[in-house]
């Protein structure tokens, strides 16, 4: 299976130290994918115009100021349990009607913060989530607007809605199919994990990329909603796996990367899965995709 070189290029960036990647190990990372180097020059270039990436030095990249904002809230995933408090009942409420939709990348800009932060619409123009985020309603409105919300719409706390629109603020999202998702890619990524060990390096790499990607980004957009909504036991125990699994991709991407190019097929990888600091060139799987909305 192939991934995009872009969204490959940006995780490598994501999950470096200090944020910086040189071409040579983009190509090696990329020729697992089946992805050719002047394909990755070409995207590495095409980053470059969009401002998603810059030039640090000859032949060195880092995230551009295009990305920057978005890194950093994607890079909250791991801390996310920690952002939540009980809730009151309350909903914190954003209201978007009087905002404008010709502009495109504005309105892309919009609808990409309100789905970070897991808002929903209720009726039209008026978005909510459960007002259970750590820092209440002024820390949403923060991020939202770090995110591109415009600072003319309207955030605030919302309560005592009727019954009837109670009940459909609570239906916007599915939570039994959020805990269903917390459930099954734990067990996915358990079994790899359990596996890992009797895998070639060049595989391990390929295939943590590929589950951790999907699963990182599963975090990232997740609404973090409180119980009765959902089974919070069951999204911690997600996240906790989650992170274990970021913590063995990046040690069998730094021995990748190390390298310098792939292994020959006898060589095993050994995660570490308890390891939390990670090496410059380690590459976690990240929700790269989430950047490259300007």
């Amino acid at each position: 299976m192939k991934a995009d070189p872009r969204h490959l290029m940006l995780n490598l960036l994501l999950g470096a130290a200090d944020r910086r990647l040189a071409a040579r190990e983009a190509v090696a990372a990329c020729a697992l994918f089946g992805i050719r180097e002047n394909a990755v020059r070409v995207a590495l270039a095409r980053l470059s115009a969009a401002g998603l990436v810059e030039t640090a030095g000859r032949g060195v990249y880092r995230l551009g100021p295009n990305a920057a904002r978005v890194a950093d809230e994607v890079a909250t995933w791991r801390d996310a349990e920690r952002r939540v408090r009980d809730w009151n009942g309350d909903w914190i409420a954003a209201h978007v009607g009087d905002l404008g939709r010709s502009d495109r990348a504005a309105l892309r800009a919009r609808d990409r913060a309100l789905e970070l932060l897991g808002l929903r619409e209720l009726d039209r123009g008026l978005f909510l989530r459960p007002d259970n985020l750590a820092g209440g309603v002024g820390e949403v409105r923060e991020r939202l607007l770090k995110l591109g919300l415009e600072p003319e719409a309207a955030v605030f706390v919302a309560r005592s809605f009727d019954a009837a629109r109670e009940r459909r603020a609570a239906a916007l999202w599915d939570g039994p199919a959020l805990t269903r998702g917390y459930r099954d890619t734990r067990a996915r990524l358990e079994k790899w994990l359990g596996r890992a060990d009797a895998l070639s390096l060049e595989r391990a790499a390929r295939e943590s990329f590929l589950l951790g990607n999907g699963a990182i980004r599963q975090l990232v957009f997740d609404p973090l909603l409180p119980a009765p909504l959902v089974d919070v036991q069951a999204r911690r125990e997600f996240a906790d796996t989650v992170a274990r699994f970021d913590a063995a991709g990046h040690e069998i991407w730094n021995r990748f990367l190390r390298d310098g190019v792939p292994r020959r097929a006898s060589t095993r990888a050994r995660p570490a899965p308890d390891r939390r600091r990670h090496a410059r060139g380690a590459a976690p799987p990240a929700a790269a995709a989430t950047l490259e909305t300007p």
